[in-house]
């Protein structure tokens, strides 16, 4: 059984194709949503959290929630790159202030737009990971 491929566009000539559970598929790389098994989306998915883990390794308890929402929302978006800054959250955790539920959740827009379904989604991701 196949798992379903999502394409996206951005632009007339940089198209990104995702396959599986949201993998993005990179150059190189030749996966097809029609011959891809259940069993290798899932695959798939274990290894972009792996990489995300490897990332946040250094941010201890916290780095499986980090690499989770790495994930979703991609890792520069925490981590921050030379044109912007790293997130609030992320620096909270820096200053050891474990108190970031409002800004975890806090990652639910798209294009600057709250959205509901995703603001859900942060909070279960957040009781599902937060380790106390």
């Amino acid at each position: 059984m196949a798992v379903a491929c999502i394409k996206h566009f951005e632009g007339w000539h940089n198209m990104k194709t995702y396959v599986g559970y949201g993998h993005q598929v990179q150059k190189g790389e030749r996966y097809s949503a029609r011959t891809l098994t259940k069993q290798q989306g899932d695959l798939l998915l274990r290894l972009d959290l792996m990489r995300n883990l490897y990332l946040f390794r250094n941010y201890g308890k916290d780095a499986l929630l980090l690499s989770v929402l790495a994930y979703n929302v991609g890792p520069y978006a925490i981590l921050g790159t030379s044109k912007r800054p790293k997130s609030r959250l992320l620096r909270k955790i820096e200053r050891g202030d474990r108190n970031i539920y409002n800004d975890y959740i806090a990652f639910c827009r798209w294009h600057g737009k709250p959205i509901p379904s995703i603001k859900f989604r942060r909070q279960v991701e957040y009781d599902l990971f937060f380790v106390r």
